[in-house]
């Protein structure tokens, strides 16, 4: 019995070093595929498109009117702009690259703006009106926009809020005016209210041809599988004027309507709804958000 401990004891010996050393192999290669999970997650491009609507809001520099007043104050019949009422439309091709939780994006877009405002005239004899004329101008304007925009993602779960800041240039494609015309004549001696027929006019030479402005905002990406589907809001603050200065009154048709236009920087609130994929690294069997 004493001959067979030894015997006994030098196989239990050799049983845990073989257990040991196989219990490191498994780590080993468990480490290493968490490491091609990391690498996924820290380094990856996507590729995507989002689309929305936008709502935008004229900031005047400088008034500037067809008519001068000359026995009241001229910002009495300035104009009044109707802020974030029309609604826009735009798309959106989204490259981004991302590095652990932060995202360098370029986001080329087609922009389409829509701002209003109203012009209200009144002449008087003796304190008696004589002529009221209501004008209600619409600008439709097309941009190609070209946004450059860093990104932080909160956290690294499946739900995951971010938040953005950047600038865009733009280019203008093209530019519709459309004029309203309402008024009431006394002059008959009684009440008469007329409607005229629309206007609407290519006013491309009344824009500028390119602008610039900053952008932030916010939005959350949600994981399915290998794809992030993309909800964000997006604020652009005009930092150039839109206008031409050079062409503002070279339209007689809408000189003849009392419409001059102003200076002014366009802001805009986009929201968007769009879809990334990777382009690293796909396979069936790995998802982005896989983590150790």
């Amino acid at each position: 019995m004493r001959k067979l401990t030894p015997l006994v004891l030098c196989l239990i010996v050799c049983s845990l070093t073989a257990y040991s050393q196989n219990t490191k192999k498994r780590k080993t290669s468990f480490n290493a595929r968490n490491s091609a999970n990391s690498d996924f997650l820290d380094k990856q491009w996507w590729l995507g498109f989002k689309a929305g609507v936008n709502f935008s809001k004229a900031a005047v520099d400088k008034s500037y009117g067809v008519y001068s007043p000359s026995n009241y104050e001229a910002s009495v019949i300035d104009k009044k702009y109707d802020d974030w009422s029309g609604v826009g439309a735009h798309a959106t091709v989204e490259v981004t690259f991302t590095l652990r939780q932060f995202s360098l994006s370029f986001q080329p877009t087609y922009r389409n703006s829509k701002f209003s405002y109203a012009n209200h005239y009144e002449w008087n004899d003796a304190g008696e009106p004589q002529l009221i004329l209501d004008y209600k101008q619409e600008q439709k304007v097309d941009w190609a926009e070209l946004p450059l925009l860093l990104k932080y993602d909160i956290t690294q779960t499946k739900l995951r809020p971010y938040v953005q800041v950047g600038a865009y240039y733009a280019f203008l494609i093209n530019a519709n005016k459309s004029v309203q015309t309402t008024g009431i004549d006394y002059a008959s001696g009684s009440e008469n209210k007329f409607t005229e027929p629309d206007i609407i006019v290519g006013a491309s030479d009344l824009f500028a041809r390119k602008h610039w402005g900053l952008v932030f905002g916010a939005g959350v990406n949600y994981h399915v599988g290998n794809i992030r589907l993309n909800l964000d809001v997006m604020y652009r603050k005009g930092m150039s004027l839109v206008n031409s200065t050079e062409n503002r009154f070279g339209d007689p048709r809408l000189s003849g309507t009392g419409d001059v236009m102003d200076d002014v920087k366009l802001n805009n609130i986009a929201v968007s709804l769009g879809c990334l994929f990777p382009l690293r690294f796909l396979s069936s069997g790995f998802q982005s958000i896989d983590r150790p």
